[in-house]
């Protein structure tokens, strides 16, 4: 079996690196959790930005939107915003008590925006 570690649990993926237009956002967005899935990741941690620069918001609000409208539709298992991923947070709270390795995320508790944990 080897060792999988935190690797196989939960993969980053930065949709706003090179400044992409919110369709190609959500685009990527897709394609990074289909491959997810297809690497039997339980966890996608998606970077979007939270709008400091003015672009990043619409991405950031686009993304969010759709992880809403896939949990919604039972295409995911649900999403944790970033500003929520912490302790105190019911939903992080019961990932963390399930997946301990998780506590050592360096986003947990930083009410980071331009991040959303996806459960896949």
């Amino acid at each position: 079996m080897g060792d999988q570690g935190e690797d196989s649990l939960i993969r980053t993926v930065n949709l706003k690196s090179d400044m992409p237009s919110v369709r190609e956002a959500l685009s990527r967005l897709d394609r990074e959790i289909a491959l997810a899935r297809q690497q039997k990741h339980s966890l996608l941690k998606v970077i979007h930005g939270y709008g400091s620069s003015g672009a990043g918001g619409d991405i950031r609000i686009a993304v969010q939107r759709r992880l809403r409208e896939l949990a919604e539709g039972g295409q995911i298992r649900g999403c944790i915003f970033g500003e929520d991923w912490s302790k105190s947070d019911d939903a992080t709270w019961r990932l963390l008590q399930v997946h301990s390795e998780l506590k050592s995320d360096a986003d947990l508790g930083r009410r980071n925006q331009g991040i959303t944990v996806v459960l896949l």
